[in-house]
């Protein structure tokens, strides 16, 4: 591997350690390009290739690169399972950190904790967590590889409490109660972005084999949007809509 720290239409760069996703989040966009150039043809989150050289290429890089906000990731959760054993989106964050580049880090699993030490130390850092509804058995239908929704918020609430500034990516909306999500986001998340659904042809036979049709419609995101809106409002948590 050549590169790792590539160029994002979203922030300045993006690197993803891992090409693949445990995750294996049953909306995710990236199950449409990633087969198709990393020759898998297995289901999406049954798969995952390692960067074994990231490390080298990543410091290599960053010597002769413009100082610019780093995303981590964009197409694969940076600690997915395989994290643990291996622990490469940490060793990647250490050579981030001998350059302070900005870092900013989304993901859907609570291992992110295990990098507190190492995160405090960034002069400029941003970290969310994916939170698509409150419900859990929504949750674990649509994204079977992350950690429980309570885990995600209470890992939130932990990485603010250690004084790093902190997100919620309410991305793609599903089914659920958004006062309910918003005050348990409520002293945890500093900013909330909000979309909806992109959906893929897997999506809706997914939606239909679920009896989920009718949150396929704009009506749902549109007032899911607008309670939202609403319940953040009172709360004095800052919010973006992204569609």
């Amino acid at each position: 591997m050549r590169s790792i720290l590539n160029k994002s239409k979203i922030f300045d760069y993006c690197l993803n350690p891992y090409t693949g996703c445990q995750v294996g989040c049953r909306y995710c966009y990236a199950r449409l390009f990633i087969p198709r150039y990393s020759g898998h043809h297995e289901p999406w989150g049954t798969f995952v290739d390692v960067k074994v050289n990231a490390v080298e290429v990543l410091r290599r890089q960053l010597g002769r690169a413009r100082r610019g906000i780093v995303w981590i990731s964009s197409v694969c959760d940076p600690y997915q399972p395989l994290e643990r054993r291996l622990g490469l989106t940490r060793r990647l964050l250490e050579v981030l950190l001998e350059f302070q580049f900005p870092v900013n880090i989304q993901t859907k699993n609570a291992l992110v904790l295990r990098d507190l030490d190492l995160l405090r130390r960034f002069k400029e850092i941003e970290i969310g967590f994916t939170i698509t509804t409150e419900n859990e058995a929504i949750a674990r239908l649509f994204e079977p590889g992350a950690s429980s929704v309570a885990e995600r918020i209470e890992a939130l609430g932990k990485l603010k409490q250690a004084g790093l500034r902190t997100f919620a990516f309410l991305g793609p909306l599903l089914p659920g109660n958004p006062e309910r999500l918003v005050s348990l986001l409520e002293g945890k998340a500093d900013q909330v972005f909000i979309d909806r659904m992109n959906y893929l042809p897997t999506i809706i036979s997914f939606y239909r084999r679920h009896g989920l049709e009718k949150y396929a419609a704009d009506s749902f995101f549109f007032e899911q949007k607008e309670r939202l809106l609403k319940a953040l409002k009172a709360t004095g948590i800052e919010a973006e809509v992204l569609f």
